[in-house]
């Protein structure tokens, strides 16, 4: 059974064009990818998380808003006691704001200009245990 997986755009950005790339190529390397499409607020990206069973949630932000962001899906998950769902992020987020989203909880950091064999290799890695993706 494929390893399910969420890509969604939090906060006020339009542009997914990036996300909608990160989850053909996560589904093309075997995941299984729930897309929430863009304006998403984090309460109802946890609550899809929660309702479609993932392993991973993918956060695609653009706005500048990466760390609030992500700190508050990671909030958000542990509250609903969901800390078991790792959450990742990509997209514009300068290289000196890594270890503040590292620090808020996210499982891995995915900069502009990161290989999507870079990407799909780390969530595989993420989600090991819960199949052989």
């Amino acid at each position: 059974m494929p390893v399910r997986v969420l890509i969604a755009k939090p906060g006020l950005d339009g542009h997914d064009r990036g996300a909608k790339i990160v989850a053909r190529a996560l589904r093309d390397a075997g995941f299984e990818v729930v897309f929430t499409g863009i304006r998403q607020k984090v309460e109802d990206i946890v609550s899809i998380a929660l309702q479609e069973d993932v392993a991973l949630v993918g956060l695609s932000i653009l706005s500048g808003a990466h760390v609030a962001l992500t700190s508050r899906t990671v909030e958000a998950l542990r509250a609903a006691g969901a800390d078991d769902i790792d959450v990742i992020v990509g997209g514009t987020i300068p290289l000196g704001d890594v270890p503040r989203l590292k620090l808020a909880g996210a499982a891995a950091v995915f900069p502009t200009g990161t290989s999507l064999d870079t990407l799909v290799n780390e969530v595989r890695a993420l989600t090991a245990s819960d199949s052989s993706v």
